[in-house]
């Protein structure tokens, strides 16, 4: 039971947290973000909130100090909307998946191309 709630919360946090990006912060540093999950703990108390951007590894870093600042902006907004007592603590942090996701496929062309050489 338990679990169903961390996960339902979960993903309106992740609906919720994505149409206020969709508006945009005032921070520079948050540009392109899509929100990719949100891991709630059991107790809720404490929301994982993994995302994309585009570029390298400064725009992540530059992404994660915008976000991470706008955390209680975020939160505040959060409890507005889902009427929860208890908003959990946000952490952010980049989802490396479809990065190495990317890295698996050109290794997969790699290897096609060879063969298709010999």
């Amino acid at each position: 039971m338990q679990f169903q709630r961390s996960h339902r919360v979960g993903e309106q946090i992740q609906k919720e947290i994505s149409a206020l990006l969709l508006r945009g912060l005032k921070d520079p540093r948050v540009g392109f973000v899509t929100i990719t999950e949100v891991k709630v703990t059991s107790d809720l108390g404490l929301a994982r909130v993994y995302f994309t951007v585009m570029g390298e590894e400064q725009a992540r870093r530059q992404t994660v100090q915008g976000l991470t600042s706008a955390a209680p902006y975020l939160r505040r907004e959060l409890a507005k909307r889902l009427r929860l007592r208890h908003v959990p603590e946000l952490i952010f942090e980049f989802d490396s998946a479809l990065e190495y996701g990317n890295r698996i496929e050109s290794l997969l062309q790699e290897i096609k191309q060879k063969e298709e050489h010999d």
